[in-house]
């Protein structure tokens, strides 16, 4: 079964209507602490936003979406974004800010000038995501690829700020994602409890974003 269910385009200024997506699968062990966790609460919240992103909802993506050049993983974490992008033959520069002993540490991407690859392509850091896109933005000439929680989509500022880049498409995972604090997700975690979706800004594009949905499910295994 093909990952991508259907595509919708999106009216200018009519983001925030997506932004309740329903779900009907039953919660995970945990996920109450998980929700907590992406507040704003210092006590249950992973210190450096460290979210791994499941591997699954990653090749969703890779099945409706090309990259033409190398692809720069900004916050790779423990490199769960950079092994499917290699798996799937790209050519992928691996940094972050944190050393957890897997491509380059110690590297704020928010300080970075340089380009390192024509494509960006990560799971932010939610509290800094608008900044790691802007400076994704000024650093590529192809595609930036960020997984954020759907309600990025909301926002009075965010809503002024859409229109002045170039988001292209938006797909609304429709099975939530299973995100572990600090860690990859285990297999028999079952689902998230927090709307995600996968956000795509590609240089030259025009016009309003097109929204789709993927279940990273039926994705290739």
């Amino acid at each position: 079964m093909d990952a991508l269910n259907s595509a919708v385009p999106v009216e200018p200024g009519s983001a925030s209507e997506f932004a309740r997506v329903p779900d009907t699968s039953p919660s995970v062990a945990g996920g109450k602490a998980f929700s907590r966790a992406q507040t704003d609460d210092p006590v249950n919240r992973e210190t450096h936003d460290f979210y791994p992103t499941w591997p699954a909802a990653t090749r969703a993506l890779l099945e409706v979406e090309k990259f033409d050049g190398a692809i720069w993983e900004p916050a790779c974490g423990e490199g769960a974004i950079s092994d499917a992008l290699a798996a799937a033959g790209y050519t992928v520069v691996s940094t972050d800010l944190i050393d957890r002993g897997y491509g380059e540490g110690e590297l704020d991407f928010l300080m970075q000038w340089q380009p390192r690859a024509a494509n960006i392509f990560t799971n932010p850091p939610f509290r800094d995501a608008l900044q790691f896109i802007d400076r994704a933005l000024m650093l590529t000439t192809g595609k930036v690829v960020m997984f954020l929680r759907l309600a990025f989509l909301e926002g009075v500022e965010r809503g002024k700020w859409f229109p002045s880049t170039p988001l292209a498409r938006v797909y609304i995972m429709s099975r939530r994602v299973p995100m572990g604090r600090g860690k990859l997700a285990g297999e028999g975690e079952g689902h998230g409890v927090i709307a995600f979706a996968w956000f795509v800004w590609e240089h030259g594009h025009q016009g309003p974003p097109a929204l789709f949905f993927l279940d990273w499910k039926t994705s290739a295994q």
